[in-house]
């Protein structure tokens, strides 16, 4: 919205900054980090007051939660998307599709996870929304973000890049209505298994979300797209200041979800960040990287896929406990080992995400 004050850059040259999107994202992180930061505390109490007793904790997870993580209350992610929603609105360029289209998703995703937390803690179970469900909710939303992103794109909307291959790419035409919903509920579920512990997906969100700030400016820049042999996505650069927005509100909300957390993210949040991670991928054209760059999402989804099948096959478990970093608990790793040890591995997978631009 603020984009209009550059038109005024002739009364007063400064307001040309406005212009660029560098600018713009930085002042989005700082919108988003102030206002999660400045409202958390009233809104940490009113859900404290709401839920009474907090998010329902697993009774077959990990007995020491049951202690130290009883009562404290969850849809922390109200507090993150809000932060998000007006940093977005005041910074980004409001003209742009794409903004819109990332924001439909994020906004229903985390719809459809709200009412999943609502219904855990008005039960006070850990079972909410039907699975099937709420699939095939998520998957309406990113097929339409999907049919929307066709429509606006270019003709390298529809293809699919493989990374350290300069030029070579697929053009899954129609099938790209396939292709990119499962890429973005997969994102979005594979975040939401990775909320398991105080802080564990809030920062791997933050780190994929600078790498896609970084990928989305690039690839919205025909000078940087053409250098790096990577499509060049026309207004593709605007998504760097919502992803930026999100490294805003996740440091915002870090300040109160650090071990010991006063409020979880909630399917809320991480269902809502996954999506955008997703969509972002998406539209940018870089599908399989959000594959290295979110490697630990996908490390922990894989870990449940393989216990269950492993289980449901020969009755045998591989893991003591699913998802992964409950595993390592069992092994007797502290929770702030687990989750800072999980952090480096999500800061060296988004490097090597970041090399793809130019090892081709």
């Amino acid at each position: 919205m603020l984009t209009w004050l550059a038109d005024f850059n002739h009364i007063f040259s400064p307001l040309n900054l406005f212009r660029y999107i560098t600018f713009r994202a930085g002042g989005a992180a700082a919108t988003a980090l102030f206002f999660v930061f400045f409202f958390g505390p009233d809104i940490i109490a009113a859900l404290r007051i709401k839920q009474g007793k907090g998010q329902p904790i697993r009774e077959d997870g990990p007995q020491s939660h049951l202690l130290t993580k009883k009562g404290t209350p969850t849809m922390g992610g109200l507090m993150i998307l809000s932060g998000l929603i007006v940093a977005t609105l005041l910074w980004a360029n409001l003209k742009n599709p794409y903004v819109w289209i990332v924001m439909l998703v994020m906004t229903g995703f985390g719809l459809i996870g709200f009412y999943d937390d609502y219904l855990k803690v008005t039960r006070q179970s850990h079972k909410g929304f039907s699975g099937r469900a709420r699939l095939a909710f998520e998957a309406a939303i990113a097929l339409i973000a999907c049919v929307a992103m066709m429509r606006v794109g270019t003709s390298a909307t529809t293809m699919l890049a493989l990374p350290f291959d300069k030029g070579f790419a697929i053009n899954l035409g129609y099938g790209f209505l396939l292709v990119g919903p499962v890429v973005i509920v997969a994102a979005g579920n594979s975040v939401n298994i990775t909320d398991g512990l105080d802080g564990l997906a809030i920062v791997p969100s933050m780190i994929a979300g600078g790498a896609f700030a970084l990928i989305a400016y690039l690839a919205g820049n025909a000078i940087f797209a053409n250098y790096l042999a990577i499509n060049f996505v026309p207004g593709a650069g605007e998504l760097a200041v919502i992803c930026s927005a999100l490294i805003g509100a996740g440091l915002g909300f870090l300040w109160f979800n650090a071990p010991p957390a006063q409020i979880f993210m909630g399917d809320t949040g991480s269902l809502a960040l996954g999506g955008l991670i997703g969509t972002v991928a998406v539209a940018v054209k870089h599908e399989i990287v959000l594959v290295i760059i979110g490697g630990l999402f996908v490390l922990e989804t894989l870990s449940v896929i393989v216990q269950v099948a492993s289980f449901k096959l020969t009755g045998k478990r591989v893991f003591r406990m699913a998802p992964i970093h409950h595993h390592f608990e069992q092994l007797g790793w502290s929770e702030a080992q687990i989750v800072v040890r999980f952090w480096i591995i999500a800061f060296v997978l988004a490097l090597i995400g970041l090399s793809t631009l130019k090892v081709r």
